[in-house]
């Protein structure tokens, strides 16, 4: 498979997803569904794909319900992830036009179906592929049936590692339960690296207990098992070495370490260790440790560093420091130097007497590390949640664990029902609706962030605003409502948990979009509470509203403001205005403005009524900007969008969604972390060139934002730097990248300074096409930020006449869930790649549970 097309295009997929790093640590995106990748099958164009050899998965739809809707949505996501793989993705509508077999049975009605090699290869009930990661997962799993192997005993894998001794090295996965996102993870990669390493996958089992792991753990692990080596000092055992990864279990984690896996055991250099280059991308963040040798010892020497480098497999990357170089100055009494990129590049030199020493300081460093990163978040803002890429954080699931029996006090929150819905939103001005899901652990942690901001309110003065949750897990016909005539609620049907509406009478949802945390949570709910817009009829009113904290609780930076002037309250554009302010509710103050006094203003600001005024809060020495009036309230927004955006921003978890919305390039300037004043004054130039930059460029920087990242306050930073090239390049780097005309990437000429003429000129080049590319970036998407509920179960039960049978059929049911499990079995184990009965049990039960 190393030739496949698809595969060559999915590991170039792969190296790109570190750069999506920055845009999930910077902040939460909101989800969409790209449906524009689902098929639409007719009966003629579903049989040509077939015949043609298509490898294609394909739900054939009869009846739409919202158990069908749901699950269309999540096939949507996965059409555009499994195109990567060669798979088409689509549904074909029995309901317009019949196709045999697939569209007579009901019982088809529940089962996607994989088609390989023109013929039906495998159904998947869809209480098994009930997300995106499931989906993935199990038509991966299913394609790479001869690829990746399942072991059941100890004794399974030790025949595997004979075999695979000499030949190819192992990587074995570990995953509580199939169709999750840990199991989505190793599907992806093994379908890139499939033809370079043998992968293997258990869900629990003997061989557990040979890794040390206990059976009940839900921690999903992976392994590194070197096989291919001939000799060395760990190939004593019948069994290979292995190394394990300490990392979460995502696809970005999982590929950095296969990627370190391949760094040299042991490099040998001649240079003192405070002047070799730190560890380069994908290795930035790996610990370097130097071992010093002397001519006479040499051999003994580098027999005690590749000890050592086995022990610090995975861990850190050792060098073997030839001390009879004229450039090696470490004085003679120290025999050990490490170095740890993720605090700084400073070089610790020590004295040490033997290994486990060594790992006792890269252990301790770490926890060290560990706490001063705690303890950092903390003094930002403890209380801010962030939404990882692939999975959910570690650190949130484990403190939601931890406190899974503490009671949560929801006194100071009104829980909504399907019965009481309208009768509490009908009592408040403004209700913020939290809806979530009470097994999730994002879920919770806001719901806890909710409560606590909830209380706030209670112990304010803001009149007319309450603050609510709903529980979908208990109440789905509310939360997976459609909008239509005949519909109870004025929203969508939510897709995406923790989700937060805001709900006010006779008016339609506003979707809160934001950062999850209690501080920005909070502010945008104080901002809401304004009316949007304000009318103002005095100087005085004006002026207040320009300069007046309006709550003494809003935290933050002032927030923007815009005002609209209008001849008469009835001016046509007053409507495009009012529409723009409604959207604009929660993050800008909007005020209006008519008669002479709005004439006073437009005379005073030299412009023609309508007008708009924008204040951004950046903009303290400034005037406003002046916006003439749009023809439609989508025109208006963008401009507005474009006159709040900072000239010269930096990207933050804040700045990110406002710089990506407007929709053009990026000037890209990376600057590292001031050191001393030297550092500072350099930074503080450079950044005053691009200011330059902006005003030298005129109209030809129209077309891109020039912006900036401090890797110091942004760590993130450093792997979309080393993404662009695969390589670290040298700071300052600055970049033109993210067009969205192209995919190409430009490196600003690293041996040039950075001066705003020099720049300009190569922006013109490259506008001229004679700037080559130093590289291109990929095409992705966002997967969703955590599991999605399986509302198929749950709702499938609340149909009529469901609820009857279901207690004297329980029996029944489960029988035929055992069936379905055997009959799994014996279909993967005739391919290779089957699972044991205990783990298949146990991956159905929590399928149905879910």
């Amino acid at each position: 498979m190393s030739t496949d097309p698809h595969r060559m295009l999915v590991k170039s997929r792969v190296c790109f997803m570190a750069a999506l790093l920055l845009l999930v640590e910077l902040g939460e995106c909101a989800e969409k569904t790209n449906s524009s990748e689902l098929h639409q099958f007719t009966a003629v164009e579903f049989y040509d794909k077939l015949h043609s050899g298509k490898m294609m998965f394909v739900y054939f739809e009869l009846q739409v319900s919202p158990t069908i809707s749901l699950f269309l949505a999540e096939l949507a996501k996965s059409a555009e992830v499994l195109q990567d793989y060669g798979v088409l993705v689509g549904k074909a509508d029995c309901s317009k036009e019949a196709i045999y077999s697939y569209c007579t049975d009901q019982r088809q009605l529940h089962t996607a179906f994989l088609f390989r090699g023109g013929k039906e290869f495998l159904g998947l009930n869809l209480d098994t592929v009930f997300d995106v990661n499931s989906i993935v997962s199990e038509v991966l799993f299913a394609i790479l049936r001869e690829e990746v192997k399942y072991v059941h005993t100890d004794a399974d894998l030790l025949a595997m590692e004979k075999s695979a001794r000499g030949q190819k090295d192992l990587v074995l996965g570990y995953v509580s339960s199939l169709g999750t996102q840990e199991h989505r993870s190793i599907m992806e990669t093994a379908y890139v690296y499939g033809s370079k390493y043998q992968f293997i996958l258990i869900t629990g089992g003997p061989v557990l207990k040979h890794l040390g792991i206990n059976e009940t753990s839900q921690s999903s692990q992976v392994w590194f098992l070197h096989c291919q080596r001939h000799s060395g000092p760990r190939l004593t055992s019948v069994h290979c070495p292995l190394t394990r990864m300490k990392k979460p279990l995502t696809i970005i984690s999982l590929h950095s370490f296969l990627q370190l896996m391949e760094a040299p055991l042991v490099s040998e250099v001649h240079e003192d260790p405070t002047v070799v280059p730190p560890p380069q991308f994908p290795y930035q963040d790996t610990p370097q440790v130097f071992v010093f040798s002397r001519p006479e010892t040499h051999h003994l020497d580098l027999d005690t560093a590749t000890a050592l480098a086995w022990r610090l497999r995975g861990i850190a990357t050792l060098l073997l420091v030839h001390r009879q170089s004229p450039a090696v100055k470490t004085p003679d009494h120290y025999n050990l130097a490490y170095r740890r990129p993720q605090k700084s590049l400073e070089v610790k030199f020590v004295t040490l007497h033997n290994i486990d020493e060594v790992l006792e300081i890269l252990s301790h460093e770490e926890q060290e590390a560990e706490e001063e990163k705690d303890g950092g978040e903390e003094e930002e803002d403890e209380e801010d949640i962030e939404l990882h890429f692939g999975s959910l954080s570690d650190e949130i699931a484990a403190s939601v664990y931890n406190n899974r029996d503490t009671f949560l006090d929801m006194d100071s929150i009104t829980e909504l029902t399907s019965e009481n819905f309208h009768t509490v939103v009908a009592q408040s001005d403004l209700t913020v609706v939290l809806f979530y899901l009470k097994w999730d652990a994002v879920s919770i942690t806001v719901l806890e962030s909710f409560i606590e901001i909830a209380d706030r309110f209670a112990d304010s003065e803001v009149p007319g605003v309450q603050l609510c949750s709903v529980d979908c897990s208990e109440w789905t016909d509310l939360c997976s409502t459609e909008v239509g005539d005949s519909s109870p609620f004025p929203f969508q049907p939510i897709i995406s948990f923790p989700t937060v509406l805001m709900l006010r009478p006779k008016e339609a949802a506003q979707h809160y979009s934001g950062m999850l945390g209690i501080m920005a949570l909070h502010r945008f709910i104080m901002l809401s509470c304004q009316a949007s817009p304000v009318t103002l009829s005095s100087q005085e009113e004006v002026t207040s509203f320009l300069q007046e904290v309006h709550h003494p609780e809003l935290l933050g930076p002032k927030p923007d403001r815009m005002l609209g002037l209008f001849n008469t309250p009835t001016n046509e554009g007053v409507a495009v205005f009012f529409e723009a302010a409604k959207s604009l509710r929660g993050t800008v103050l909007t005020g209006l403005v008519t008669g002479t006094l709005a004439e006073k203003w437009a005379a005073d600001q030299q412009v023609e009524l309508p007008a708009v005024l924008v204040f951004p809060s950046w903009g303290r020495h400034t005037g406003p900007t002046t916006l003439s009036m749009s023809s439609s309230a989508e025109e208006l927004l963008t401009s507005i969008s474009s006159a709040l955006l900072h000239p010269l921003p930096e990207l933050t978890v804040e700045s990110l969604p406002s710089v990506l919305s407007v929709d053009k390039g990026l000037l890209l300037l990376f600057v590292g972390e001031e050191e001393d004043e030297a550092g500072l004054r350099q930074n503080q130039l450079l950044l005053e060139e691009m200011r330059k930059v902006v005003e030298l460029g005129g109209d030809k920087m129209e077309a891109y934002v020039a912006c900036w990242i401090h890797l110091g306050r942004t760590p993130a930073g450093l792997s979309v730097l080393g993404s662009y090239l695969g390589s670290m390049p040298p700071l300052p780097a600055l970049f033109l990248t993210h067009s969205p005309s192209t995919d190409e990437i430009y490196q600003y000429p690293p041996s040039t300074p950075i001066r705003a003429a020099s720049v300009v000129q190569w922006l013109q080049r490259i506008q001229d096409g004679a700037e080559p590319a130093a590289g291109m970036l990929g095409a992705d998407t966002w997967p969703p930020s955590g599991k999605f509920y399986d509302f198929l179960k749950v709702m499938d039960t609340e149909e009529p006449g469901s609820a009857q049978q279901q207690e004297p059929e329980e029996e029944e049911e489960e029988e035929e869930d055992k069936e379905r499990v055997k009959g799994k079995m014996k279909n993967t184990e005739v391919t290779g790649s089957s699972f044991s009965s205990s783990s298949s049990a146990a991956a159905a039960h929590t399928h149905s549970e879910l």
